[in-house]
């Protein structure tokens, strides 16, 4: 049992049932299932170290292979499987989601006070169907999965949201990403006519016309393109941004939104290589598009939340840029900049919320001075707001710099184009802290009395919550070839079907 996937499926399905049954009737139960989704959340992120641990560097097989008999036709003499197994891909991103779902539940410890118990098993199940979308080796399996996540996201948006629009920021969010998924699902069933299977691995060696190889890529980066997302289907994310509670945002910015990357990288590009080779110039058009556009539009923004959400797109701008160039050193600097943005985005998201909490407003106007009243909030929002920015010796200028450096290789112009991006996040960012941490305190604060109660450092729970964040970030820019190693084979394996 210990050398599958089995346990990394049952920890948080173990913890969804301890927590179906524990009455949440009074302040104690509530508590405890706080600590039992916390404590369930952390065991499954051991367990996707000690798969990391235990991980063959030597092969670009997938491991861990686990296969489930799912449907079974005598008449037809038809049978389904469901084949589950990892490789250095997408061990990284399952890495990824079992770290940010402890930070989720952590951050939200106080703030959620009504339907606590449907809060934790949204998160629980949040992190088996993102499991489950990163072992999955079968295309309508992937969908299925793919698609499900959709239910419990929309749920925390819409129930546990913050303010009055959360209903439509819900709305926004499941309406763009199922209507772009029609489309794939389409592409998925055609694969299925005329290959006789939806299998990964049989696709794999499966020769697929030129022409409908362009079809295909088409539906798929319909699907794809909105939950990365690619400009100009990014439309959901700021309104979901705003609306959603902070770890709702941090699983959005830190883990949903690397779906459609995911997708790219682990479908588009083996089984449609002709394809992607085709529609190249197109991404490299809308990535350049998405990071000047975004980082344009961060500049007028008014409200916290925006300023990151927009900043994501421009970082995932230049992460589907750095897959489309086709080349080793792209799509690994495009996955370890999704590593890197899921870990910094998910901590400046957590840094505006902790003003949120205190002063009950996100927009930039009423906030001046926090470094005089709250120093070590301050530092950590410099620290990430640096990181953001990709200073040297961060892991986003890791990742930055590989995905620059493979487009300069590939298309000199959109290099340059892109490099805008670079240029553009130190005018957003650095606006952004020094007006917020810097200068006289701000008036607005100053005359309401309950504001000025209510200022205070960043608490124990805060600080510790932000803490292996910082550490990761530093550690990554560091010394990243723990990531590089583990990357290395599957990556060098997959450029092998360009």
């Amino acid at each position: 049992m210990w050398n599958t996937l089995i346990p990394i499926f049952a920890l948080p399905f173990i913890g969804i049932l301890i927590l179906l049954i524990l009455p949440f009737n009074n302040e104690l139960n509530i508590k405890k299932g706080k600590q039992i989704a916390l404590g369930t959340s952390i065991l499954t992120l051991l367990e996707s170290l000690r798969l990391w641990f235990h991980f063959d560097y030597s092969t670009s097989k997938f491991q861990y292979i686990l296969k489930l008999n799912w449907i079974n036709d005598e008449l037809t003499s038809n049978s389904w499987n469901i084949v589950l197994g990892i490789d250095g891909i997408s061990l990284v991103f399952i890495i990824l989601t079992t770290l940010l779902i402890p930070i989720c539940i952590l951050s939200s410890w106080d703030s959620v006070k009504i339907l606590v118990k449907g809060y934790l098993i949204s998160f629980l199940v949040i992190e088996i169907l993102l499991i489950g979308v990163f072992t999955i080796l079968d295309i309508f399996g992937f969908y299925i999965l793919f698609e499900g996540v959709l239910i419990p996201m929309y749920l925390i948006i819409g129930i546990w949201g913050s303010r009055e629009q959360k209903i439509t920021a819900g709305y926004y969010f499941f309406f763009y990403t199922l209507i772009g998924s029609v489309l794939m699902l389409i592409g998925i069933l055609y694969l299925y006519s005329i290959s006789g299977t939806t299998d990964y691995l049989t696709l794999l060696g499966y020769e697929i016309d030129p022409t409908a190889q362009k079809y295909l890529f088409l539906a798929f980066f319909a699907s794809l393109a909105v939950k990365i997302p690619k400009f100009p289907f990014h439309i959901w994310l700021p309104q979901a941004h705003v609306e959603a509670p902070v770890a709702g945002s941090v699983i959005l910015a830190g883990i949903l939104i690397k779906l459609g990357g995911y997708g790219f990288i682990r479908f588009t590009i083996p089984l449609l290589p002709d394809a992607s080779h085709y529609f190249a110039p197109l991404v490299f058009i809308l990535g350049v598009l998405a990071v000047i556009y975004a980082s344009l539009t961060t500049l007028r923004q008014t409200d916290l939340k925006r300023i990151i959400a927009y900043s994501s797109v421009s970082h995932m701008g230049l992460v589907s840029l750095g897959i489309f160039t086709l080349t080793a050193n792209g799509i690994m600097g495009s996955i370890f900049l999704q590593l890197a943005h899921g870990l910094v985005s998910s901590a400046l998201f957590i840094i505006v919320t902790v003003l949120y909490d205190r002063h009950h407003t996100r927009l930039v106007k009423y906030y001046r001075g926090m470094t005089v009243t709250m120093p070590i909030y301050s530092f950590l929002f410099l620290f990430f707001t640096l990181a953001n920015i990709a200073v040297p010796l961060s892991c986003n200028f890791v990742g930055e710099f590989l995905c620059l450096l493979a487009i300069f290789e590939v298309n000199t112009t959109v290099a340059i184009l892109a490099s805008l991006g670079i240029i553009l996040s130190a005018c957003y960012s650095l606006f952004l802290y020094n007006r917020v941490c810097f200068g006289s305190f701000s008036t607005y604060l100053s005359n309401n009395s309950y504001h000025l109660l209510s200022i205070k450092d960043v608490s124990r729970r805060e600080f510790f919550v932000l803490f292996p964040l910082v550490i990761l970030t530093i550690i990554l820019g560091v010394y990243p070839h723990p990531i590089f190693d583990l990357l290395n084979i599957s990556v060098i394996n997959l450029t092998t079907f360009l």
